[in-house]
């Protein structure tokens, strides 16, 4: 069975750090594009950033400069890495990925989602 399982998030102080993992397991043929999104109360899912599988990068304009994605397509994982944390940043935070896998007989691509993981800034 496919999934994504994501790692790292916890309770950080204003300007901290956290690193996010997200590692896709099961019968994948390939990954395509990978993304992290997040989820503060009361509001709507927000893109933060994306890494297609050419290695290009985008990040929305309130992450910008703060958070870098990664990927390792040995290990079929990603990574967030988030500098400079603001209370701001409290959400849960989600992976994404585009994998390619086989329904049936026949391999198509379709979106998968990690469990979340709850980031917290806070003194």
């Amino acid at each position: 069975q496919v999934q994504l399982v994501e790692s790292g998030g916890g309770l950080v102080q204003p300007g901290g750090s956290l690193r996010l993992s997200c590692a896709a397991s099961g019968s994948i043929l390939s990954i395509n594009n990978m993304a992290w999104y997040r989820q503060a109360p009361g509001k709507q899912r927000e893109l933060l950033a994306g890494i297609t599988s050419g290695g290009s990068t985008n990040y929305a304009d309130s992450v910008k400069g703060r958070f870098t994605i990664s990927r390792d397509n040995v290990k079929n994982s990603w990574y967030l890495q988030m500098n400079s944390l603001k209370p701001e940043d409290t959400a849960v935070y989600y992976c994404n990925a585009e994998l390619v896998v086989v329904v049936g007989t026949t391999p198509g691509s379709y979106d998968f989602w990690g469990q979340g993981t709850q980031v917290t800034v806070s003194s």
